[in-house]
């Protein structure tokens, strides 16, 4: 009797023939199992800790943007100052604030240039040298030369001059001009860093403005005055009519004896003189209101330079 073959079907009482499951199948042994699947989320962690501070740098940047972009925006819009603006903050400065005056301006330029020259002679019995004549003088090369009036220094048996920082030096007097009653001395030391003064023409000079003197007035100073230009051309007899001077500028700043020597100044602070003599109808010799310079040009030719 023959075997039947097992059916893939199998039968059941009233229904139809129903196909067996497929068998499961299974893995052989050693075989590599594969690698579960990585979720989303892991993912993105990993990627950013690895980026991390890129991202940092990235979130600051725009962090610090977006403040800047508020604050411009949320910061009122700046006003165009006026003219009234302007003119108000400089009145506020001038009322609470004191500015110098034009006249202390000009003699903080000259002031480190204008010396005291001291004629000196032989004290009696071998003693110390005394002060014979004082009168004053302005630097004009920064080497040490001065100019300073002939009658200060003409009867001395030497030289010195004091410079504006107390510093004293022994001084030669190395040219004379008689004839604008001027002298030229050099320095045998100097302070470091000596100015010398600027010198200006006198050519645009107009009557009425505005000078100082500056000078050791009976020894005192340095000492200021200030006045204005009164004349031009101006001639001068000394009291023995020993000298007459020619071509002199007319001033009225306060000059004394000792003053002789001393620079008269513009406003600017620029030398246009050699303030020389005064003008008194007495023998007391003080100052009553007419003094005389030399004008520049004048001098400076006895230095043998340009003065501009």
């Amino acid at each position: 009797m023959a075997m039947r073959r097992p059916s893939l079907y199998s039968r059941s009482s009233g229904s139809r023939p129903t196909r067996d499951p497929d068998p499961v199948v299974q893995a052989a042994p050693g075989a590599a199992q594969a690698a579960p699947p990585i979720s989303r989320r892991k993912r993105f962690g990993a990627w950013i800790k690895r980026f991390e501070r890129p991202l940092l740098l990235v979130a600051g940047g725009l962090i610090a943007f977006g403040l800047v972009v508020a604050h411009a925006l949320l910061a009122p819009p700046s006003r165009m100052l006026s003219q009234r603006d302007i003119d108000r903050a400089v009145l506020h400065t001038l009322s609470t604030k004191t500015m110098p005056s034009p006249e202390a301006r000009a003699f903080e330029k000259v002031r480190q240039s204008v010396v005291r020259v001291r004629g000196m002679a032989a004290g009696k019995d071998g003693g110390p040298p005394v002060e014979e004549s004082v009168g004053s003088g302005v630097v004009i090369v920064d080497s040490g030369v001065i100019l300073t009036s002939l009658h200060v220094v003409r009867e001395a048996r030497f030289l010195r001059v004091v410079f504006f920082d107390g510093m004293e030096s022994d001084a030669m007097e190395i040219n004379r001009i008689p004839e604008h009653d001027l002298a030229v001395l050099r320095a045998k030391t100097i302070p470091d860093d000596l100015p010398a003064a600027t010198l200006r023409t006198t050519g645009d000079l107009q009557h009425g403005d505005h000078v100082v003197a500056v000078g050791f007035p009976f020894g005192i100073g340095p000492s200021v005055t200030a006045g204005v230009i009164s004349g031009f051309g101006r001639e001068f007899r000394d009291p023995d009519g020993k000298r007459v001077l020619t071509n002199l500028i007319q001033f009225d700043a306060a000059a004394n004896p000792g003053s002789s020597g001393g620079p008269l100044v513009t406003l600017d602070g620029e030398v246009v003189g050699i303030v020389t003599a005064i003008l008194n109808p007495t023998s007391e010799r003080f100052f009553v209101g007419i003094g005389f310079a030399v004008p520049i040009e004048n001098a400076a030719s006895g230095v043998g330079i340009h003065p501009f």
